[in-house]
């Protein structure tokens, strides 16, 4: 052999062994824990794959990606936030779409309340409102003492109380695979009360508090456990006031947005079926400390689908709406009901997807 080739040899042996000891031994902002999935309901019966999605229409967005969550106001205009801050309104046929406001941050839970402000759960600047001539004023950044890291979602009680979810105060929006990797309860809901200026914490511990759903008695309120698969609901009124229970559990993929019809259904999304990668891992924290270094190309992701469940006043489910192949719209993260209309909103689509009921 050449000394060219045996240095060539000593060259790949070392860049080896340095992403050896990268994988093993760099430090990570993740302490994973380990647990053990629920087995999710099976894709039989109600929940059969099928392609009733498969005529979702797509108003497109003039510019950017990810309307995350999906809001109309009292004209029965459109409106969903990309992810350089911008906010578009559509007018009610899905045309016209221009920047209604720009928040600086990145907007996700979209919800009007009864003067006709914009309530923003804003990933980066938190709990925002934005009046109907476009101006922005911060409304809550924290609780208790911690500042919020990852405002996800909102939903506003007949009270005018606004509840919302901080899905994790350790890791951001653009930090969520970490959350994920780790797998421990960052999360918490959140109640502001807009005639005191007070903010209490409902619930903590949650794995990654994600959409919020107010009951149309105003008895409880929904919030999703994204990581656990599962909603959970906290009681507002009556003898069970204070407490919280699991509403359902063993879901087939990772709930993101939920809310309700008003009368008698929660529309929930889910934004991706399980990823069996993901909970074979769940038993192996050093594995996915390795993971969380490795480029996000290269880690664990959403599969793309479309997926839509109702659910009952019970948790129990009632309808079923998928597109296996993620077509025409996937990784559905919310849906805003409007007569027998779904809007649906998506971190990855450059458009507002529009269901007409079947």
């Amino acid at each position: 052999m050449t000394k060219f080739t045996y240095k060539s040899i000593y060259t790949i042996l070392a860049i080896l062994l340095a992403g050896i000891l990268y994988l093993l031994l760099w430090p990570v902002r993740v302490d994973p824990a380990a647990w053990t999935p629920d087995p999710a309901v099976p894709l039989t019966g109600l929940l059969t794959p099928n392609e009733r999605l498969a005529v979702v229409e797509r108003l497109e967005l003039p510019d950017g990606h990810g309307p995350e969550d999906v809001a109309l106001d009292s004209l029965g205009r459109i409106y969903g936030g990309v992810q350089d801050g911008r906010i578009y309104r559509f007018q009610p046929d899905g045309s016209g779409a221009e920047v209604f406001a720009n928040t600086g941050g990145r907007p996700l839970g979209l919800h009007f309340d009864r003067r006709g402000n914009l309530i923003v759960a804003d990933a980066y600047r938190g709990l925002l409102a934005v009046h109907p001539d476009g101006k922005i004023a911060l409304l809550v950044n924290s609780a208790g003492g911690v500042p919020f890291r990852f405002t996800d979602d909102v939903d506003i009680a007949r009270d005018g109380k606004i509840y919302f979810s901080d899905a994790s105060h350790k890791f951001s929006q653009a930090e969520y695979r970490l959350d994920a990797l780790e797998h421990r309860p960052n999360g918490r809901l959140l109640v502001y009360d807009p005639t005191t200026g007070q903010t209490r914490i409902l619930l903590d511990s949650l794995y990654f508090a994600n959409g919020v759903a107010v009951s149309p008695d105003q008895q409880f309120v929904l919030v999703n456990e994204t990581w656990k698969y599962r909603v959970r609901r906290y009681w507002l009124a009556g003898d069970r006031a204070g407490q919280s229970d699991i509403f359902i559990d063993r879901l087939p993929g990772f709930p993101d947005g939920i809310s309700c019809n008003g009368k008698d259904r929660f529309w929930l999304a889910l934004a991706s079926p399980r990823n069996p990668l993901v909970d074979k891992l769940a038993q192996q924290p050093f594995l996915r400390k390795m993971i969380a270094r490795l480029p996000d190309a290269l880690q664990p992701d959403a599969i793309p689908y479309g997926f839509v469940i109702g659910l009952d006043m019970e948790g129990r489910i009632t309808d079923n709406l998928q597109s296996p192949d993620g077509k025409p719209y996937g990784m559905i993260t919310s849906v805003q009901a409007d007569g027998d209309t779904l809007y649906l909103g998506s971190l990855k689509e450059r458009a507002i997807g529009r269901y007409i009921g079947q």
